[in-house]
This record gives structure tokens, C-alpha cells and sequence, in this order.
């Protein structure tokens, strides 16, 4: 009995998810932490490609400059990993969105918040996702809705680096050629 090869490739494209599926065991949070490293590799190199004299630059007067978005990145993780993991906010974020830091001490500042989330949610598990915490302004929501809003955020930052960039004829990170 012959099979025809259209049935062929229908059992093989139905076959195929279920060999490469694999059960996760904290899907959610198993994401989180992978939109998390991919945010950091793209807002750090952000970040570093930037030249320091452009750090001020702004595309018109009610925007905010890339210094203060570099800042506001770096301060926006400290608050999410420390609310989302019920750990006090560090002594070190309190002062993030002071002065005029030099470009060196903005990129060394976004990366010891990614360290931070990075070890505040090593050992971060699904459980306790509908759970209510107290977020902007003393609102509530729950842990599930946090860790979207955190992600939405590590997403908006970086656009808004890439558009940064872009408008100073600097190629963002993500959209150069990988080799």
C-alpha cells in the first residue's frame, strides 16, 4: 500500500510539536527570565553604543533625554524585581535617578539592576502568580500582572533607546547582522 506523500508531510508536520515539546515546570517565570536576558543584552549594548556627548540628546523639548531613560531603565528594575520578589528596595536604587551620572556609571548602574533581577529571581517558581501586591501609588495587582507590566516595560525602554539611536544615525543593537 503506498501512502501519498501529502499524508506523508501532514503526519510529520502533526508529529513534529509533540517531539520538540517540552514541559516546562514554571512556564511563566521561565519567560520572565528569558525576556530579561534578551532586555539586558539589548538595552546594555543600547546603552553602550550611545556616545557619551549624546546622552543629553532629546528629539523635542517634552521628551525625556537618553540619560534620564538609562536612569529611569535602571530604577524601573530595581522596583519591579524588588516588588515582584518581596524584597526591600537596595540602598543603591534610591539614588539612581540623582545628578548627572557619566555614561560609565550609567551602563555599570543598568547592569547591576539586571544583576540584581537576575538574582532575585534565580529561584523564582509560578506559584503564587494571582497573588496581590502593592504596586504604583499603593495599587493593587497581582504578581502575574506585574511580571507583564515588566516585561511591557523592558520592551518600551528599549524602543525608545532604538528610536534614540536611530535618530543620532546609530544602528541599534538588534537591528545589526548577527554573524
Amino acid at each position: 500500500m503506498r501512502i501519498p506523500v501529502g499524508v506523508c508531510l501532514l503526519l510529520a508536520a502533526c508529529a513534529a510539536p509533540a517531539v520538540f515539546a517540552q514541559t516546562v515546570a514554571n512556564p511563566i517565570t521561565t519567560t520572565v527570565k528569558s525576556i530579561m536576558a534578551r532586555s539586558e543584552q539589548d538595552m546594555v549594548a543600547a546603552a553602550k553604543a550611545m556616545p557619551a556627548n549624546k546622552y543629553g540628546y532629546k528629539p523635542t523639548p517634552p521628551q525625556i533625554t537618553f540619560r534620564h531613560l538609562i536612569k529611569h531603565a535602571t530604577m524601573a528594575n530595581y522596583f519591579f524585581c524588588s516588588k515582584l520578589t518581596g524584597a526591600a528596595m537596595p540602598a543603591v536604587a534610591k539614588g539612581v535617578m540623582n545628578g548627572t551620572p557619566s555614561k560609565s556609571a550609567l551602563v555599570s548602574g543598568l547592569e547591576a539592576s539586571y544583576a540584581y533581577c537576575n538574582s532575585r529571581f534565580a529561584n523564582a517558581t509560578d506559584s503564587g502568580l494571582g497573588e496581590p501586591i502593592q504596586m504604583f501609588g499603593g495599587h493593587s495587582m497581582s504578581r502575574g500582572g506585574a511580571m507583564i507590566t515588566m516585561t511591557d516595560d523592558w520592551t518600551d525602554h528599549y524602543a525608545i533607546a532604538a528610536y534614540y539611536l536611530r535618530l543620532n544615525g546609530i544602528l541599534p543593537p538588534t537591528a545589526k547582522k548577527k554573524h
